[in-house]
């Protein structure tokens, strides 16, 4: 087949935008263009390509502009050519000045991020032994940010070039340990990072090159990612240590992580000096995030009792995937559940308002404990304690913190409980008490809790107050336990969002899902996967959708063994939320596949 011959007017705007690309074609020459082209016409757009830096819908409102006053035309001849370019070459240019302004630069930190990742995978192999910034740039990653073939440029495939062109506007970057040397600082010398994210920083090399790239942005940075790191005592103090703003013992930190990493020589006693300094000096700090760092009870009470003395406004606290059982063993149950005046009461914990304990092995003493401590928390409004066997008796432990919350007007709002042991009758209690609270939740999950079909009831009452989210996934309702919960359903429901996924309902799931979407006007979003539906069920719930008025955006179907037919195809079809299909059927790849919950 003989190759298409490109039009001229194609040839002229993939000149402008190689030219814009390149960086040689700027304001004062689209103006000169447009003079040539459009005479006195021009003084609106001048105007938008100004205010273009600022907004990529000016490109958009140039075009329209130049619609509106007709200068635009389909033929490629006379001033309809010349128009048509001028056009093309505002557009592309305020695509250009978008993607490098300030306010919305997410294309050239994608640009500096591709660049410098593919770069670490060349640095990392034993055979490396030159300049980072003299790593060409593959042809690939040209291609993928719209620079291909523009070889002409001396430097242009040298990674130092993009990084000197593109650095300072990217304000989000993420390092391999590579690139923690005095180099790469010399290379985003112009940069102003707000957010870092760190990998792989186990020597005290890689700390050392990222402790001058730290303090060149210690006045811009606010968010700080630590992954697959080995931090040593010595090495968590160097780089607190320099995050502190030049001349003051204070840094500007908001969001700081460190995740699935290991914290090396552990002192028994005392956390790592410059760690302390941080969480007591950063009062613009307010989320910390220790997730899957292998703590020990030891680091997380010491922890705490720091952040009880500090002056940050920390709102998140998460120490997930730990083991940190008998963290709290210092506060104990039985006492008058009143943190000790030896540690005083800061403001950090106050203004915490989600605590994230899950996958810690915590057991029913450390539920006493916890309760203790949450007396300190009074503008928590989010508590997370999945993935813990604390059982029966530790929701029972839980419940009265619970009430005692809501009767102090506590702005607790979500809590989560899911995979903990619990059985039908420490459910059944906990729901009981949620469902006479004045003011009740606005989420709860107790999914993969095996609490059998006699929870039905009282997840009615539950699903008959307020609550708009609930995950119920997985705790073995069965075909008896939704024949009891369509039953129950008599009153609309103020649910936006449920899951009951795995629960071997059969065509019980279908009946009771098609009188929730009667019931449920606000609802948005329902999991019903893998509840071993037959195909008939399908058309129970389409004649459902079918007659209600609600706003659902996603019925997820998926993990039922359905033999679809014709039929069925234009049946689902018309079910569509902004151009996306509701119904989210099981994959063709996968029916021959069971679904085996058994544990």
């Amino acid at each position: 087949m003989a190759r298409k011959v490109p039009s001229l007017i194609s040839l002229v705007i993939e000149t402008i935008k190689r030219e814009v690309v390149h960086g040689l074609l700027r304001t004062a020459m689209i103006t000169r263009l447009l003079r040539t082209m459009m005479g006195e016409s021009v003084g609106e757009m001048e105007t938008l390509i100004r205010h273009g830096r600022r907004c990529l819908s000016c490109a958009g409102r140039i075009v329209f502009t130049l619609l509106k006053h007709n200068l635009t035309g389909d033929r490629y001849t006379g001033k309809h050519t010349c128009r048509s370019i001028a056009t093309y070459s505002i557009y592309i240019y305020c695509l250009y000045l978008d993607s490098s302004s300030s306010s919305s630069s997410s294309s050239c930190i994608n640009r500096i991020n591709s660049c410098l990742d593919e770069a670490a995978e060349l640095a990392s192999l034993p055979s490396f032994d030159g300049c980072i910034g003299e790593m060409n740039v593959s042809d690939g990653i040209l291609k993928c940010i719209g620079c291909e073939g523009h070889v002409n440029h001396a430097n242009y495939s040298k990674l130092s070039y993009h990084c000197q062109q593109f650095g300072h506007y990217a304000s989000c970057l993420r390092l391999q340990n590579v690139f923690c040397v005095a180099e790469t600082c010399v290379l985003l010398r112009k940069s102003n990072l707000q957010s870092l994210i760190v990998r792989w920083i186990i020597s005290e090399k890689h700390v050392d090159g990222l402790c001058k790239l730290l303090l060149q942005n210690s006045e811009t940075l606010t968010s700080l990612e630590f992954i697959y790191c080995k931090l040593s005592p010595t090495f968590v103090s160097a780089i607190c240590g320099s995050l502190n703003v030049v001349n003051t013992h204070t840094h500007g930190i908001k969001h700081f992580s460190i995740n699935t990493s290991s914290f090396l020589e552990i002192n028994p006693v005392s956390l790592p000096p410059g760690f302390v300094s941080f969480l007591s000096s950063g009062r613009s700090l307010c989320s910390l995030k220790l997730h899957d760092n292998h703590l020990d009870r030891n680091f997380a009470w010491m922890l705490f009792s720091v952040l009880l003395d500090a002056s940050s406004s920390l709102s998140i606290l998460d120490l997930s995937d730990n083991n940190i059982a008998g963290w709290l063993c210092n506060l104990n149950g039985k006492s008058k559940c009143k943190v000790p005046l030896s540690l005083g009461i800061g403001k950090s914990l106050q203004s915490l308002r989600v605590l994230n304990i899950r996958g810690n092995d915590l057991h029913k003493d450390d539920v006493e404990s916890l309760r203790c401590a949450l007396v300190s928390m009074p503008n928590l409004e989010i508590l997370d304690i999945s993935d813990n066997p604390i059982e029966d008796d530790g929701i029972r432990c839980l419940i009265p913190y619970i009430v005692e919350a809501h009767d102090r007007c506590s702005p607790l709002a979500e809590l989560y409980l899911e995979n903990c042991e619990l059985s039908c009758s420490g459910a059944t209690e906990l729901l009981d008490s949620l469902s006479n609270l004045k003011r009740p939740l606005n989420s709860l999950s107790l999914a993969d809790n095996g609490l059998g079909s006699e929870v039905a009831g009282p997840l009615q009452k539950i699903l008959g107050t307020a609550i708009k989210t609930l995950n119920v996934g997985g705790v073995g309702l069965g075909s008896l336990g939704f024949q009891e919960l369509e039953k129950g359903l008599m009153t609309e429901l103020k649910l936006v969002d449920i899951n009951i996924s795995k629960n071997r309902g059969g065509f019980e799931t279908a009946r009771f899902l098609a009188k929730l979407i009667s019931l449920a006007p606000n609802i948005i979003a329902i999991n019903t996967a893998y509840n071993l539906m037959p195909l008939e069920s399908l058309t129970v719930i389409c004649s459902a959708l079918k007659l209600s008025k609600g706003s659902l955006e996603r019925l997820d179907l998926t993990g039922n063994n359905w033999d679809f037919q014709p039929n069925h195809a234009s049946m689902v079809a018309e079910f569509h939320h902004n151009g996306r299909p509701i119904l989210i059927l099981p994959s063709y790849l996968a029916v021959d596949v069971p679904y085996d919950d058994d544990p």
